[in-house]
């Protein structure tokens, strides 16, 4: 390959001559530096794509192709309809910073179905989310029998699958906990969105569901995990039944999105990784030092409104070859991190996700025209 590109041609031009002095030798050998350099500038990125299993994803490109010009023939609920499942009387932050991240990123609606405890704390963080209070946790129906118990699922179930047509994709899982009574109810809401064909991004306590529940996502392209270190690594011993391998990150990446069926699968780290079980993307923006909650709760949303975006761009034929579910994961993952970076400039080692989210609309004018 060498050979093919120049470079061992441009070494055997360079020394085929003896030197007859010192200041000849140093003379050629700045020569064969010099078209080197030039061979390597030309050919060689080309040859390191050639040599690896993962290509460094241009989210900033992706970001402007996925994201839609604001249109005034356009109406309410066109750019996006995110619904997150989660929010219990523990955890009110994480499905707040997921649903209005998708807000501030540009999708028109987002609403949140959370427990009954968890709907006034959420309401008072912003008028701007639509907070369904429906579902239950098992110390409310403590003293219920079975068949009563039965009959609350059903009307959980019911009051979110009177809405699930209108939503472009769910976020399942920020600030659900692990309740038994709650997460039986929330699987039954992943196969109802499966039924619908609707998109989901599973996140938090949601991949502690799925890591025990395979059979939830699997086969099924229109999901996406987005796991941090210690959730990844459960999966991977889950489903791969070993350990997680560093020296091989990629394709163990690629193997496990492929066992689980093709899902798209968004390994949180220092680089971010992303596999549907045909390819990996990588993207490695530079993010914040500051590692504060709540960031995969931006994440989560932020995927979730690429996703419905890039799905509106698959009858253009000159769309994006990835997968919606990949495209989303990059832009996403972009995005996040150079919001990340701009909110640390200002904030230093003080930043909070408050403030991250606040960046989520200024590191990029595309999202305001």
């Amino acid at each position: 390959m060498l050979v093919k590109h120049g470079v061992i041609s441009a070494l055997t031009r360079s020394t085929s001559h003896s030197p007859s002095s010192s200041s000849s030798t140093v003379l050629r050998r700045q020569q064969f530096l010099v078209r080197t350099l030039c061979a390597s500038k030309t050919h060689l990125p080309k040859l390191i794509r050639a040599m690896s299993s993962t290509s460094e994803a241009d989210a900033e490109s992706v970001l402007r192709t996925v994201t839609p010009s604001l249109d005034p023939k356009r109406h309410k609920g066109q750019a996006g309809k995110i619904a997150v499942i989660g929010g219990c009387r523990e955890y009110t932050g994480a499905p707040y910073f997921a649903a209005i991240s998708a807000l501030k990123i540009g999708a028109d609606l987002s609403h949140v179905f959370c427990t009954k405890d968890a709907a006034p704390v959420i309401k008072s963080y912003s008028p701007e989310l639509i907070v369904h209070p429906v579902l239950e946790e098992s110390y409310t129906i403590s003293q219920f029998s079975e068949d009563e118990k039965r009959k609350v699922q059903d009307k959980v179930i019911g009051e979110v699958d009177k809405w699930m047509e209108r939503f472009d994709c769910l976020v399942i899982g920020p600030g659900l906990g692990r309740d038994p009574f709650l997460l039986e109810c929330v699987s039954k809401i992943m196969l109802l969105a499966k039924k619908s064909n609707v998109p989901f991004v599973v996140d938090g306590d949601g991949l502690f569901l799925v890591t025990n529940s395979i059979d939830l996502v699997k086969s099924y392209p229109l999901a996406v995990l987005t796991p941090n270190v210690n959730e990844y690594k459960c999966l991977v011993q889950k489903v791969l039944n070993c350990e997680v391998d560093e020296e091989k990150a990629e394709d163990q990446l690629r193997s496990l999105a492929k066992q689980i069926g093709g899902v798209t699968i968004l390994r949180k780290g220092k680089s971010d990784l992303i596999s549907d079980g045909e390819i990996v993307k990588s993207v490695s923006i530079y993010g914040s030092p500051r590692r504060c909650g709540g960031q995969g709760d931006i994440l989560s949303g932020g995927v979730a409104v690429f996703l419905s975006w890039a799905q509106q761009l698959k009858s253009d034929p000159e769309s994006p070859s990835e997968s919606p579910a990949i495209l989303g994961c990059m832009a996403a993952s972009g995005l996040l991190r150079k919001a990340a970076s701009l909110a640390f400039t200002k904030h230093k080692r003080s930043t909070l996700t408050s403030d991250i989210i606040e960046c989520l609309g200024k590191r990029y004018g595309i999202l305001s025209c």
